[in-house]
This record gives structure tokens, sequence and C-alpha cells, in this order.
């Protein structure tokens, strides 16, 4: 079901999971101080060559997207082709937009704030999604979705540049990463973003005496 990009469930189109295909999982949540929507894919099996190099270039977009330096006042749309570019490379796309603004215990797509053609331009302390994908009528569907922050780049030049500080905290597939085509900058920005995770939430899931939980984070944060 998750080849239909936004698939709402019935009782007549439910059907027993097994581990022999993908799984797309978009949550969320609307909390006091904010609200997440953060999208994973997953296969607990074997995957296809073809579902396996798609789920890695749609992470290289993300990734692509998320550690983008461009200057301020830049619309989104003007960089939204980062997100697709590893795709394009192989004549693959998705048809829907690259990500959408997100509240503050508002809407979860909120505008003006994404990548868009009538979106505003980027500024720092907005927040947005990054979610590119990809999808195979009647047999899979990949999304990557993370919750990111405009933040001030360091940069050496006088003019100031932006980037993305990527603030949801949940691993990516292993099982799905083909690393032959992640280059050494990708597999750095993979490493560092692990590095945050266990930092962050291993602490937690140990204080809470999730011993399953924080096992599993450490064996999916591995470098």
């Amino acid at each position: 079901n998750a080849a239909l990009a936004h698939y709402s469930p019935s009782n007549g189109s439910s059907r027993t999971l097994s581990a022999r295909e993908m799984y797309l999982f978009d949550t969320g949540g609307q909390y006091l101080d904010g609200t997440t929507d953060i999208t994973r894919t997953v296969h607990w099996g074997e995957p296809t060559p073809l579902q396996k190099e798609a789920y890695t270039r749609v992470l290289m977009g993300n990734i692509d997207l998320s550690r983008l330096i461009f200057p301020s006042n830049t619309a989104g749309r003007t960089v939204e082709s980062f997100a697709r570019r590893a795709l394009w490379d192989v004549g693959l796309n998705y048809g829907h937009g690259t990500g959408h603004g997100i509240g503050n215990f508002l809407s979860v797509h909120e505008w003006p704030v994404g990548f868009q053609s009538n979106n505003v331009p980027l500024e720092a302390g907005m927040f947005t999604s990054i979610e590119p994908g990809y999808y195979q009528d009647g047999e899979f569907g990949i999304r990557i979705e993370d919750v990111a922050l405009v933040v001030e780049a360091q940069t050496s030049g006088e003019e100031p540049f932006l980037t993305f500080e990527v603030v949801s905290l949940v691993p990516y597939d292993r099982n799905l990463i083909d690393l032959s085509l992640l280059s050494p900058e990708q597999i750095r920005y993979l490493n560092s973003y692990y590095e945050r995770i266990r930092m962050h939430v291993g602490p937690e899931l140990r204080r809470q005496q999730l011993e399953e939980a924080y096992a599993w984070l450490q064996e999916s944060t591995e470098p």
C-alpha cells in the first residue's frame, strides 16, 4: 500500500505484513512544544536489487539536501533538485513535494515554508521536512522524511549562508543501504548523524531502562 504516496488505510485494503516486503511508516505526534513528522522505510527480509538501489538513492537525496550550504534568502524551490539528483541519475523520480513547513503544535503541513514554487525564501529558525521518495505502482514505496531546522552555516565568506540541522534522531535501515553508491562525504555525514543519535537518544533509553531498545539503537548506529 505504500506504493500510494498518500495512502489511507481501510478495512478493504488492510492486510497482514510479511518479512518479504518493504514497510513504510509515516509517524508523528503533536506536543505542546512542537510537532514531529518522521518517515522511515524498512525491509525485514532480503530486498531486491532495485529496492536496495532505489532506497539508497532516496537516502542520498535526503543527505545531499540536508548537508547543503546555500545563500540566505534562497527559495526552497531553488535547492529542491538536490534531493532528486541521485534518482534522476538513473531515470527515477517521485511525484510529491520534497518538504513542507512544520508548525509549533499547529498544522503538520504548514505553509508558507517548504520547497514548492509558492513557498517563501528560507530563513534561519524555520522548520521544514526533507522527504524524497520513490514509488513503484503495485510493488513498493520508499520515503525517508526528517524534520530539519534552518540554521546559519559556518563559512569563511562575509555574506551569511544557511544550511540544515536535522533534528529527527532515528536510524536508517542498514539492510537497504548499498554502501558502494555512497560518496565518502555521504558516509561521513551518516556516521556523524549516528553519533548524535547515540549521544542524545541512548542515555534516555538507559534512563527509562529500555535495554532492548538501547541494544537495537547501538546495533543500528554502528559506524
